[in-house]
Order: C-alpha cells, then structure tokens, then sequence
C-alpha cells in the first residue's frame, strides 16, 4: 500500500522547503506528495515544485484545496497534512501496519507542539485526550483515511473553518479512528504569536459556535482576523 499525501499551501515560503525536505524519504519509498496551492503570492509553488511530484493550483480553502489534492492523487491511502506538521520517520509503516492489523478505513496521529514552554505539554496532552476520547482529529494530527472510502463520504464538506472536525464527523459514522500515539510535530507558531491562553479560549469558542450551528464564514474572521 502506498501513501499520497497532501498539502494545502498559502504564502508559506518561509518554511514550505523545510517541510518538504523531511518528506523526500517518503518519496524514495515509493509516495507521493502533493501541494496544492491557494493562489499565494509569494514563491511557495516555485519553491515547492523540486521536493514534490505534483504542485497544483486549487481554489482558495484548505477543505478545497485538500479535495483537489485528493482527485489528483493515485495510492490506497490519503494523508492530509498541514505545511507546518512534521511526521514521525516510519508514519508511513504506522499508518499501513495499524489499519491493516486494526481493520480501520482511517485514523489520526497524536500531535506534540514544537515549543518549549510548559503549559504547552498541557495543551497537547489535553488535545490527544479529547481526541482520543471524542474519535475528532484536528488538522494538526496528520488525519488518514482509505482513498476509496473518502471518496464514498464525497470528501471534505466545502467550508472555510471546522473542515477537519466535519469530515471526522462523516467518518465517525462508519468506525472510529485509528488512534497512533506516535506524535506528529506541530509548529506552535500561532500559539506563541497570539498567546497561549488567547488561542486556546478562541479554540474553545470556535468549537462551541460551530457545534451550535454557528455559520463557518464567520468563524474563519475570527480565526484569521
């Protein structure tokens, strides 16, 4: 079996070459990785194109950037990943390994954030817990799913924020996830930048309006404001 893993991209030329570097063992391996980009105005396709086999250019929107990615691509398997994550060197035997030997259709990694600050040990933990817990993955956590079964679901719901919490909605419906506690490394850029407690309130009421029903136009101005 075989990965395609797939990278939404919107002017992230500080660290696009970065990310992409550490996947190229995947790709000796026999994967495929995948940009698909939002319409940046920076370098980042450019930049990307030497460390990828496909960089294509999507409609704005990570749901719908991902989707397109998805269309394009040709393994068993689809990993979605966020620019700023950075997978455990064997992911690709975890994922194959654990949904063959569990018989799962999908699943997700635990997450580690990069920074060194202690409450952010807090707030991973909690993250990993609530997921394990709730059967939701974030984007953060690198979410896998079988090609074929992702396309039956029709992919991920076309909104601008919560796609990942939408999409583990649909896919809850049919198993719960493979849960890995290897960890995916995530920048805590955002974190840091906004402030620790800041950002985890903002997640926190994000959350409860979109589980309200609240409209995820207006939830991605808060977001990015």
């Amino acid at each position: 079996m075989k990965l395609s893993i797939i990278i939404p991209v919107l002017n992230e030329a500080p660290m696009i070459v970065q990310t992409l570097r550490c996947l190229q063992l995947f790709r000796r391996r026999g994967h495929e990785v995948i940009v698909v980009d939002g319409g940046s105005d920076d370098q980042s396709p450019l930049m990307a194109t030497p460390f990828s086999d496909k960089v294509i250019q999507g409609l704005r929107g990570r749901s719908r950037q991902m989707n397109t990615g998805a269309e394009s691509s040709t393994a068993e398997i689809l990993l979605f990943l966020h620019v700023d994550t950075f997978l455990p060197h064997d992911a690709d035997q975890l994922i194959i390994k654990g949904m063959n030997d569990k018989c799962r259709l999908w699943g997700r990694f635990d997450v580690k954030l990069s920074g060194k600050r202690p409450l952010l040990r807090i707030i991973e933990s909690l993250m990993n817990w609530r997921s394990r817990l709730s059967g939701i993955a974030t984007g953060d956590q690198g979410i896998f799913v079988k090609r074929e079964f992702f396309e039956k679901i029709g992919g991920f719901p076309e909104i601008d924020l919560m796609e990942d919490i939408a999409l583990c909605k649909m896919l809850k419906k049919y198993g719960r996830p493979l849960c890995l506690w290897q960890r995916v490394t995530t920048a805590s850029r955002r974190w840091e930048e906004k402030g620790l407690f800041r950002t985890v309130l903002l997640m926190w009421f994000l959350r409860l309006a979109y589980f309200f029903k609240a409209d995820p136009k207006r939830l991605v101005k808060l977001y990015y404001p």
